[in-house]
């Protein structure tokens, strides 16, 4: 099912590069197939195509801690929360802002 979901998502993006959407459902695929160094590669490009994609700052944070890439998971966590401030997203703010507080320091 799972290759099925990866087509299905490759293939909107074939069709529109970009689709926001699509490119972070494929993300969180790849994600939750453990194939973590193409998860980032799509919420980094996702993220330069649409910087107020909220959710891809978690998820893509939470994906570079698994990874153990600390720092950049703080840089990440850091400007969604500068970006869900100024788009009044509290929710997500607080579940970022919470995240970058469980980082060793």
């Amino acid at each position: 099912m799972a290759t099925n979901r990866l087509q299905i998502l490759q293939q909107m993006l074939d069709q529109d590069p970009d689709n926001s959407f699509a490119r972070y459902g494929l993300a969180m695929e790849y994600a939750n197939s453990g194939r973590l160094d193409e998860a980032i590669a799509e919420y980094r490009t996702l993220l330069a195509k649409d910087e107020n994609y909220a959710a891809a700052y978690f998820h893509g944070g939470q994906t570079l801690e698994k990874l153990g890439q600390i720092e950049e998971a703080r840089e990440i966590y850091e400007k969604g929360i500068e970006v869900t401030a100024r788009k009044g997203d509290a929710h997500t703010r607080a579940e970022i802002e919470a995240a970058l507080n469980l980082l060793p320091v």
